[in-house]
């Protein structure tokens, strides 16, 4: 299949009160039609074609990556409530297997879940989330078999190993447990729009058809979610939008109260809390955007009682925290790099030391009050993920696990740099940037240039062990921290959302030409990649500056805006309309439909490009994917390669497997290095 496939016009007349729009590919929004079906297998039948000289190459790259993932390994294990948890994988298997031990390490190992079993024969399976009883002896979980992220819970007597018989669909895939043992919380989804909106009371070992509702939330700009203070004493719902949240709790002890309200909603107030002996913690975004701690007695959640224990700085954002019996530790953002506060209620406080240029660190799995110890994960562009354990009383550092990374990786191979380019509003952007020592900036090097830039999403600069491939072959790789994300505080991401949406673009594309004229690369050799929000990032990129990129790689693109927003029974559309706008609003669509790549698509030269997609996306639909393709393949004026590939199979996150979605990777990569004439 040399030419590739032409999709039919079908031209549907779209009305809006601001204006009409043609959409020639409407269609293909109809799942179940085999004429829909028929056309991507055969967008999937062009792609293999196309990438057939690069399949010896996919497959080389397909087991290098592999080669270097510790098939048999196991996570660290932390202890909760007398029992050590971690998950392992065994040589060759997809799925992991969760496990503990009570009481100490050495104890006989006790199988909770294994995904390998209950993934067997499926084209996809996922575990949502699992909490165990506080007794110990019921495992509640929720597994996906679809990939719509509409997960089934079930209940596992831990001491028989049978399965309650009550199954309950369409939960977002976690329960929370009351201290009876008995009782449970878990959030209802709607099956259409995908949005958690109810919750219920579930009684272990009855019909899932008298659970009772204990909360729906009305407004469907808002989804909810269930879960437990630290402390165990109080179940939580928690109610959020982009702009405003609230929160509703429950003593543990008397599940059958009805949810008290701890603060009503108000317009641009988020606030999240925990809880610690007759406190409330709350970190809020009230009059602070880079958010301020506060306390309160249990006995009083109103505003008057809140005292302020850590003030809103300006150059600071106060990302989250974790409560101890002797220790507050904070999570704090300065400069784009998190930093860990270590308070003692009573004493001196102190921050951790991490020592590199640009990293990742975050707090990690902290179940336990009444310890001095703080489990922390590391990671930088050139060192693996890391887990540690810090005395927060002596200030030692142990490092328990780096994830191993086999194939002979040495870390003082690889050299990483923060730089900042200047968007043309004059505004410095950083880039966290990675290349193997001997990298020359001659602007004949290939580099993939990476951002997301949306919903305040703070892209880490984190370690990938796929990504030494490219770096192996000469390639740099360029983190861009652009507006729209958080690194840099709220105000960051106020500047990269709703009607300043372009800059996330333009500073893209002032990233791109930093790094050409820094001689890193050159418009022959720089390669951009973006997924879901970052994919409308990509499609408004290639309209914008299309003679940048050598290539574009867009998964799981986020691409028809205007359209997808006005359509309210698309999933999670109304909870967007503090991100985009709502186009029901003139202002807003007319903003929207200025930057829409699908509607911006013209008769112009654009770089090859790779799109992807997954048939069940529960995020972005896969028509919206298939719908550009096909408007490009009529506009697009150049002879450069654009593939569309669909899994199947698959939906947001693409593929389930360890090994699977490792295929993607290397799928990728010899795309580029297709491009590129590299065959080895």
């Amino acid at each position: 299949m040399t030419t590739p496939p032409l999709a039919p016009i079908k031209a549907k007349q779209l009305t809006s009160p601001f204006g009409t729009r043609t959409d020639n590919y409407y269609w293909l929004n109809e799942r179940e039609n085999p004429e829909v079906i028929s056309y991507l297998n055969a967008e999937n039948a062009y792609f293999d074609k196309q990438m057939a000289p690069a399949k010896e190459l996919e497959d080389k790259l397909f087991n290098e990556i592999k080669g270097r993932i510790k098939e048999q390994d196991e996570s660290v294990p932390y202890r909760d409530n007398g029992y050590y948890y971690y998950t392992r994988y065994e040589a060759g298997s997809e799925y992991p297997i969760y496990c503990r031990k009570k009481g100490d390490m050495k104890a006989p190992e006790e199988i909770l879940l294994n995904a390998n079993e209950l993934g067997k024969d499926k084209s996809y399976f996922q575990i949502g989330g699992y909490e165990v009883s506080d007794n110990n002896l019921v495992m509640a979980y929720g597994a996906d078999t679809v990939s719509r992220r509409l997960y089934t819970l079930r209940f596992k007597d831990l001491k028989t190993g049978k399965l309650y018989p009550e199954k309950i669909v369409n939960t977002s895939g976690n329960a929370v447990w009351a201290t009876d043992n008995k009782t449970l919380f878990y959030a209802k989804k709607d099956p259409t729009t995908l949005l958690p909106y109810q919750v219920y009371r579930h009684t272990l070992g009855t019909d899932p058809k008298q659970d009772v509702l204990v909360y729906e939330e009305k407004d469907n700009t808002f989804n909810l979610g269930v879960g437990r203070t630290k402390s165990k004493k109080y179940i939580f719902i928690g109610m959020g939008s982009t702009m405003s949240s609230e929160l509703r709790y429950i003593d543990a002890s008397n599940p059958t109260a009805a949810p008290k309200v701890f603060l009503a909603r108000e317009r641009d107030h988020l606030y999240d809390v925990d809880h610690l002996g007759d406190k409330f913690y709350i970190r809020s975004n009230a009059g602070a955007p880079n958010y301020r701690l506060l306390e309160t007695p249990v006995s009083n959640t109103a505003k008057t009682a809140w005292k302020e224990i850590i003030p809103h700085r300006k150059d600071v954002f106060l990302e989250n925290m974790e409560l101890f019996k002797n220790f507050l530790v904070l999570g704090e953002r300065k400069e784009g790099l998190l930093g860990l506060r270590v308070r003692p209620w009573k004493g001196e406080e102190h921050y951790l030391n991490f020592g590199e240029p640009t990293y990742s660190a975050s707090i990690s799995v902290n179940p336990e009050f009444d310890t001095p110890v703080l489990r922390y994960s590391y990671t930088s562009l050139t060192t693996p993920n890391s887990t540690y354990d810090y005395n927060m009383n002596t200030r030692q550092k142990t490092l328990l696990k780096e994830q191993a990374v086999l194939g002979g990786f040495n870390k003082e191979d690889y050299v990483t740099e923060r730089v900042y380019a200047t968007a043309k509003d004059g505004t410095k952007i950083p880039i966290s940037i990675v290349y193997k020592k001997g990298f020359k900036k001659d602007g004949n090097a290939p580099v993939l240039q990476y951002a997301y830039g949306s919903y305040g999403i703070i892209s880490n600069a984190t370690f990938s062990a796929a990504r030494l491939s490219l770096l192996n072959r000469g390639f740099a790789y360029a983190l861009c921290h652009i507006r729209g994300g958080q690194e840099m505080g709220r105000q960051w991401y106020e500047d990269g959302k709703l009607l300043k949406k372009k800059n996330t673009f333009t500073d893209f594309i002032d990233c791109s030409e930093f790094l050409i004229q820094q001689k890193f690369t050159s418009p022959a050799k720089l390669f951009a990649q973006g997924g879901s929000a970052g994919g409308l990032l990509m499609g408004a990129v290639v309209n914008m500056s299309p003679q940048l990129y050598k290539g574009v790689l867009a998964g799981v693109p986020f691409v028809d805006v205007v359209t997808t927003m006005l359509d309210e029974s698309i999933p999670l559309t109304t909870g967007e309309y503090d991100e985009w706008g709502n186009p029901n609003k003139k202002e807003y669509y007319d903003y929207m439909l200025s930057y829409s790549p699908y509607d911006n698509v013209k008769k112009q030269p654009y770089p090859n490009m790779l799109v992807t997609t997954g048939l069940h996306d529960s995020q972005v639909q896969y028509f919206e994917p298939a719908k550009w393709v096909a408007k490009l393949r009529t506009m697009k004026t150049d002879n450069n390669l654009l593939l569309l590939h669909t899994d199947m199979a698959a939906g947001h996150g693409g593929a389930s497997g360890r090994f699977k979605s490792i295929r993607d990777v290397a799928r990728q990569q010899a795309f580029m290095l297709m491009l590129l004439g590299i065959k080895s």
